[in-house]
């Protein structure tokens, strides 16, 4: 009977310091730019690895309900949110200024461009004179468009600009002749289906253009607030996106089974595209520099999308970066999975 007694205790204690280290965890909300996707993989990664809950936090990884997520971060609709410099730069430069910083790159060079169809031989900015282009209607993107046709010597005011439908890459063969496209999603998309088409990577038409996108943000309040936080979000969110570099195949699968109506090929081929560009030419993920910032913000300012420049310090900051995660510091309490495979056999 004593035994009987102890054990039980033992048990109740445990249940115990199980439920108190819950309701101690900190609540953490991310909002994505849109649905998942490998852009976002490092922190589905931590999230299935319990690496926010070994830094104490309980997060929770939400798409965005209404209006752009730096403006549902200013308000504090979510503590951390996917953005991108253009969105920050503006926000930051507005009348009526947004209290967010970028706190980490998720990408340090810009994989996106301009694509059109193989058939209709539009192969550089300088054939984009009486074409149609179909836009996301950000503030920045016209002027983009603008720059490389007047660098290519092009005339922009005889684009055609229309709003995307959402239609995907098939309008690029009616109506629609160039539409911007992002290299680990949209251009693998077209090879799976074996749709051919010419791409042009903004970075290699105007090097202004190469700047950070995505972001990770918040507010200023949780910056002020909440400081010990963000250096426990952000330690395990590079701890996820370091195990994505090393084990794309594997975080495939990790991101697959949050998002099970995804094709499994899509996600194996643009997680292995990201894996050498989450840290190209960095030696700590997430970190930014004042040189990509500056250079960007001068392209708004030249074409006239702001009216001054602002400087880099109060647009991101790379405080909370204790050293950063290398080449095999990941490390991991539970062992590698093949969900897809298992799913698959299932």
């Amino acid at each position: 009977m004593k035994k009987l007694l102890v054990c039980l205790l033992t048990l109740l204690l445990a249940f115990s310091a199980a439920a108190f280290a819950e309701e101690e965890l900190e609540d953490v909300t991310v909002i994505l730019d849109y649905v998942p996707n490998t852009n976002h993989t490092g922190m589905y990664v931590a999230l299935y690895k319990g690496w926010y809950e070994e830094e104490g936090l309980n997060v929770e990884i939400i798409e965005p309900t209404e209006g752009a997520t730096a403006t549902l971060i200013a308000v504090g609709k979510g503590d951390f949110g996917i953005s991108y410099q253009e969105e920050v730069t503006m926000a930051l430069t507005s009348e009526d200024p947004l209290p967010i910083r970028a706190v980490a790159a998720i990408i340090q060079h810009n994989t996106s461009g301009f694509a059109t169809w193989a058939g209709k031989d539009i192969t550089s900015p300088a054939d984009f004179g009486g074409k149609t282009y179909s836009c996301w209607g950000g503030p920045g993107e016209a002027a983009v468009i603008n720059a490389v046709m007047t660098e290519a010597g092009a005339d922009f005011d005889t684009l055609n600009i229309v709003i995307s439908d959402g239609s995907g890459f098939a309008a690029l063969e009616g109506d629609v002749d160039i539409m911007w496209f992002y290299e680990a999603w949209d251009n693998i998309k077209c090879e799976l289906a074996g749709f051919e088409i010419n791409y042009m990577p903004v970075r290699d038409l105007d090097e202004r253009l190469d700047y950070y996108t995505p972001l990770l943000i918040t507010s200023t309040d949780v910056i002020e607030n909440r400081p010990e936080m963000v250096r426990k979000f952000l330690a395990a969110t590079s701890r996820g996106y370091v195990y994505a570099i090393e084990n794309p195949d594997e975080c495939a699968e990790i991101l697959g089974s949050y998002v099970p109506d995804y094709d499994m090929e899509l996600l194996y081929r643009s997680q292995n595209y990201l894996a050498d560009k989450y840290m190209a030419d960095v030696d700590r993920w997430g970190e930014m520099n004042d040189e990509v910032w500056d250079r960007y913000t001068q392209f708004l300012v030249d074409y006239e999308v702001i009216d001054e420049p602002i400087a880099a310090a109060d647009c991101y900051t790379n405080e909370f970066f204790a050293g950063g995660l290398t080449a095999h510091e990941t490390g991991s309490s539970r062992p590698v999975v093949r969900l897809w495979a298992e799913k698959s056999a299932g």
